[in-house]
């Protein structure tokens, strides 16, 4: 008998947990107002429904693994915990708004502070993402699964997916020091990093530090399967299940080769603002 991969069965469960966690957003999808929360972010009633389902299926499945999500309240036991799940149930609140489809469902698993497992489901259009660590991406489209495997990038005509809702003045910097001048504004973490993994964009820089773990957990896992890079802006690795869930250092997501060259720009920009050693206070 064929021995099943590492991580398959978790791999399985958060896709099916993804699916389920899309059809209960949905229903909401179009008539629905949000509430302001404490960091001026927007919340649903789609936000708490789709974090009830996930929350409740990893703990039915998984009853040993601690969940660190954008919409429950942090004890603080994770910390202690070896598995981790990293759970964004709706990011991209403000497309949802927009009905404009650039939102997502992003389930991560972390083991030991290292991403192993993401899935990534847009459910306005039905698309979803899947990877497990070592073990490749893949896609689904209508039912069909493809591997996700995409191509280098042309380094004199580099396309960016940039921020629909965060106008900021040190991404134009890192723009005129690459020079790029294709740029794509989008949603959702989530989504701007499957564009890239789909050859559909190449670089993807969020040079602030305003992410969170849950924004980044499972995006990280597809890209660097899909054959992209994910660093943090100074050349680090993202790290999980920290104390204080923030990426203090923002990110830098892009297609695989062209780290150094993305780093090299945005390096500089990035600690002129805020400094290269110490988290700034948000």
């Amino acid at each position: 008998m064929k021995r099943r991969s590492e991580y398959a069965i978790e791999q399985e469960y958060a896709e099916a947990i993804a699916l389920a966690a899309g059809a209960a957003a949905m229903r909401h999808y179009g008539r629905i107002e949000a509430v302001t929360k404490r960091d001026a972010s927007p919340v649903t009633a789609a936000d708490h429904a789709a974090n009830a389902v996930i929350v409740k299926a990893l703990a039915d499945r998984f009853p040993g693994d601690s969940v660190l999500s954008e919409e429950s309240k942090d004890s603080g036991e994770r910390l202690d915990a070896r598995r981790v799940w990293i759970v964004d149930p709706l990011d991209g609140t403000k497309e949802f708004l927009a009905q404009n489809g650039e939102f997502s469902i992003m389930i991560g698993l972390a083991v030991e502070g290292e991403p192993v497992v993401g899935v990534v489901y847009l459910p306005d259009g039905d698309v979803l993402y899947s990877a497990v660590r070592g073990r490749g991406a893949w896609v689904v489209r209508e039912g069909v699964r493809s591997p996700l495997r995409r191509g280098p990038a042309d380094p004199d005509r580099l396309r960016m997916v940039g921020s629909r809702s965060h106008a900021d003045p040190l991404l134009v910097r890192i723009q005129e020091a690459l020079g790029i001048t294709d740029v794509e504004p989008c949603g959702s973490v989530g989504v701007k990093c499957s564009r890239i993994a789909e050859g559909r964009r190449d670089v993807y820089v969020h040079p602030v530090p305003y992410l969170k773990e849950w924004d980044t957990c499972a995006p990280e896992v597809i890209l660097r399967e899909a054959g992209g890079e994910v660093t943090d802006c100074l050349g680090e690795p993202l790290r999980y299940n920290k104390p204080d869930p923030r990426q203090p250092f923002g990110i830098v997501a892009c297609v695989g080769g062209m780290e150094g060259d993305v780093l090299v720009a945005t390096k500089p920009v990035f600690t002129s603002q805020y400094g290269p050693w110490s988290a700034p206070a948000v």
